[in-house]
């Protein structure tokens, strides 16, 4: 209780505090107190990926995630608060960019269940090894309302003039296809893959009490969507399954269809294609002068070594063709080219309870996700476009 106390005085005393909720709050099952606790502090709050989620994400204290494509309300919000309470996140280089300008204005409160985590990446002021959820309660038994009216309508313009939005260069977009599942899903759990679809998915996703987000975010380990959605649909019969994947990561787990098939478990697997292993090929545009090195996906022997991306010269074909391969599975299976094709599809594989439905979605190939803060740069050093 001494250093609840502690981290007690030094909310009281602040004027721009911010909490930061990362994945221990998900694990711990305490987003109903999380909430709770948000409504009685009145406080901005921000999350990682994993901790996304903690609270509602139409909260209105809610400014996004944080990190390398987090927004700019919320990665703009570590850069200036004076207070930074973290609830459950290990402060890995994914969200604190530059390390020695993390957070440079603030005080940090970090409470997590492990201790070998505490001031391992990021040092703090205040240490407290804690449950998530114990603490939590105990907060809400002890915190008062803060009155912080001018900095929530800082953090506020931000959220409103710098939205995150998808340019619409082809017939379809990820923000499409992940705010159709948003709109068409009242109650879901959605899993993704590793790349540009789980950043995608993080960005647009909607979250409460009703739906949940699974992801692999310490490890990062593609191949990881099709396999978490099973278990998650084995485990929750009655549930609606939504997995987002990429043309890459699909292929690391294909296989697993069968046991999806065998088992009856009617998982709604999205595949985000755009011919490429999106991240790697972003990164190699952006910073390596579009030396596309083994990530484009419609590659053969014929293609010459210093290709710098999508020419006429392009193979025609690329394989697998995911429809056909679904189908030899006994799934249901779509490929989407354009949004009037999206909502139906969905429905359809809504609809669908005894096996699996697989709608590969035709994106742009060389859509990027941004904002994205470069490595070993500091978190308001973001390229927004």
């Amino acid at each position: 209780m001494g250093q609840l106390k502690k981290a007690l005085q030094a909310l009281e005393g602040s004027y721009k505090p911010l909490l930061l909720l990362g994945g221990g709050v998900n694990v711990a099952r305490c987003q109903e107190q999380m909430t709770a606790a948000v409504d009685l502090l009145q406080v901005p709050v921000v999350t990682t990926v994993m901790g996304k989620g903690a609270v509602p994400t139409d909260h209105p204290l809610y400014m996004g995630n944080i990190g390398m494509h987090g927004s700019y309300a919320a990665n703009h919000a570590i850069s200036e608060c004076d207070l930074l309470f973290t609830i459950g996140c290990r402060f890995s280089d994914r969200i604190t960019g530059k390390a020695d300008r993390f957070a440079s204005n603030a005080k940090i409160v970090h409470v997590d269940i492990d201790p070998a985590s505490i001031s391992r990446n990021i040092v703090v002021d205040i240490p407290i090894v804690a449950d998530a959820k114990r603490f939590v309660e105990a907060l809400l038994e002890t915190a008062k309302q803060m009155h912080v009216e001018d900095w929530i309508a800082r953090l506020d313009s931000w959220r409103t003039e710098y939205k995150i939005s998808m340019r619409r260069e082809t017939e379809l977009t990820p923000e499409q296809i992940i705010k159709a599942v948003n709109r068409l899903y009242p109650e879901f759990i959605m899993t993704t893959d590793v790349g540009q679809n789980q950043m995608w998915a993080s960005q647009w996703v909607e979250l409460n009490n009703q739906r949940q987000f699974l992801t692999s975010g310490g490890l990062g380990t593609m191949g990881f969507g099709l396999p978490s959605a099973i278990g998650a649909q084995i485990g929750n019969p009655d549930a609606n399954v939504v997995c987002i994947t990429g043309d890459g990561g699909m292929q690391m787990n294909i296989q697993e269809l069968a046991s999806a098939r065998l088992w009856e478990t009617p998982v709604t697997v999205i595949i985000l294609n755009n011919q490429y292993l999106g991240n790697v090929r972003q990164w190699q545009e952006m910073f390596y002068d579009r030396h596309y090195a083994l990530t484009c996906l419609r590659m053969d022997r014929h293609c010459p070594p210093d290709c710098t991306g999508p020419n006429p010269a392009c193979p025609p074909m690329y394989v697998p063709d995911f429809v056909r391969l679904a189908e030899s599975y006994d799934c249901k299976a779509k490929r989407i080219s354009s949004l009037a094709e999206l909502e139906p599809a969905l429905l359809e594989a809504k609809a669908e309870r005894r096996r699996p439905t697989i709608l590969e979605c035709i994106i742009s190939r060389e859509d990027n996700i941004f904002p994205m803060v470069p490595g070993g740069y500091a978190l308001d050093e973001m390229i927004m476009e």
